[in-house]
């Protein structure tokens, strides 16, 4: 009987995480499913770029989009998409394909995206089709990323600098 009890609060334990794990993270899309979701709304899109090898990659990932916080203000906010740097795919942005770079051993979006300046990880985050993509390079914690959430998200980018943004946030995360 012990050991039946045992048994049922360790596969309740162990189901709340991987429920919760599944929860508090950012519903991340490909690039086509991108093309689909910013035909029928508008939101600024957000790109986790990344590359399988990158150790603070992975730490962004269990650190920073699993915070329940950062993870449902995405969600409600952002169109995600999580892109490997390294694809070989064929990825398509505005009606142009980008491929493989031999030379960089990267896609050339993975170029784009960073305007050559390559780091791993990249936030990066295009206001809408038309705007530039703005690339932040490396590990970001939950209260680092916020401000940069929420710029872009409510729309601040559109009246005022970041740097005038950042003099009156107020965290709340």
């Amino acid at each position: 009987m012990k050991i039946v009890l045992a048994a049922g609060f360790i596969m309740m334990t162990f189901g709340t995480k991987v429920t919760s794990t599944q929860r508090d993270k950012p519903e991340w899309m490909d690039m086509k499913q991108l093309s689909v979701e910013m035909k029928a709304g508008r939101k600024p899109v957000i790109i986790d770029l990344y590359t399988t090898w990158c150790y603070w990659c992975k730490v962004m990932d269990k650190k920073t989009y699993a915070n329940s916080k950062v993870a449902d203000y995405i969600n409600e906010h952002f169109y995600p998409v999580k892109l490997d740097a390294e694809t070989k795919e064929s990825v398509n942005w505005n009606e142009k394909d980008f491929n493989y770079n031999v030379g960089y051993k990267v896609n050339d979006f993975a170029l784009f995206l960073t305007s050559g300046q390559l780091a791993f990880p990249s936030t990066v985050i295009i206001p809408d089709k038309l705007s530039q993509p703005v690339a932040i390079a490396g590990f970001l914690e939950p209260k680092e990323i916020e401000p940069i959430l929420k710029y872009f998200g409510e729309g601040a980018y559109r009246a005022k600098s970041y740097e005038a943004y950042k003099l009156t946030f107020k965290s709340t995360w």
